[in-house]
């Protein structure tokens, strides 16, 4: 397969690996560049699980933890997508991409701008179109999920998480307290309302609604309290925590379709 022009994409978490598995079997050369200790919690279909693996496959498509040029150009020889750790984008000035895209969904812009490529694409709040970068991708559940937008700003973001099965905040699991935490029910484990989860300094994390745990963070990651770190899916067995989720996947179609779009130049970039 000969690949098209570099898009580099900041952030290998499950939205933004929905995103780059779309990109790569479109035929682009993509650099995920990640932080050193990224804290993905669904990491069975997250790229950035490569930092700590050497060596990920997300349904087929595999990512690989790079270190020299040399590595990431082989790993893209053997059509597999190089992971790196470059929380301060310096391979952007290296590779000099075609396509720039920030999928740490921050909630807030740290410092992407159009001048970074030829094509900038922000994931969710933080960005404006037009005056920080070239596209915005909504990335709130909803009616607009997915929509592509050229002059203006995604939806805020409500802090509220998907509905699934009536459930929205009681899926999400946050931390009791700050250090490092100790995992006892790791992903695909079946857990019952009041489950011990996990342990974060003495403190239990408890499972407040029964079903599958589709999330986790990596064990033994220092977190701090209040911060994200499981999620629990009502539908128990029904859900296949390996594939990529139908948001990530309606996203990676967005950030295609306004790729090809802005370079086809139908859009004034």
């Amino acid at each position: 397969m000969k690949y098209r022009e570099c898009v580099i994409v900041r952030g290998g978490g499950d939205i933004a690996t929905g995103t780059i598995y779309r990109l790569h079997q479109a035929g682009f050369k993509v650099i995920i560049l990640e932080i050193k200790n990224p804290t993905a919690i669904r990491r069975t279909v997250s790229f950035s699980q490569a930092i700590f693996d050497g060596e990920v496959d997300v349904e087929g498509v595999r990512s690989r933890l790079c270190a020299t040029n040399e590595q990431i150009d082989q790993a893209h020889i053997d059509h597999v997508i190089p992971i790196v750790v470059d929380p301060e984008g310096d391979s952007i000035d290296v590779y000099k991409p075609l396509v720039v895209i920030d999928a740490i969904l921050a909630k807030k812009n740290l410092e992407t701008h159009k001048n970074l490529a030829d094509i900038v694409i922000g994931l969710g709040p933080g960005f404006s179109a037009g005056r920080d970068v070239h596209a915005v991708i909504e990335t709130n559940r909803g009616h607009n999920l997915g929509r592509v937008i050229y002059n203006g700003e995604a939806e805020t973001n409500t802090g509220i998480p998907g509905n699934i099965d009536g459930y929205t905040w009681e899926r999400v699991i946050y931390s009791p307290d700050n250090g490092p935490i100790n995992v006892y029910r790791d992903i695909d484990s079946l857990v019952e309302v009041g489950d011990i989860m996990a342990e974060v300094n003495g403190k239990p994390v408890i499972a407040v609604i029964s079903g599958l745990v589709r999330g986790m963070i990596q064990q033994g990651t220092t977190v701090f309290k209040g911060m994200k770190i499981a999620d629990v899916d009502p539908r128990g067995t029904k859900i296949d925590t390996h594939i990529i989720s139908d948001k990530a996947r309606s996203i990676g179609g967005a950030v295609l379709e306004a790729i090809l779009h802005l370079e086809m130049g139908i859009k004034d970039i």
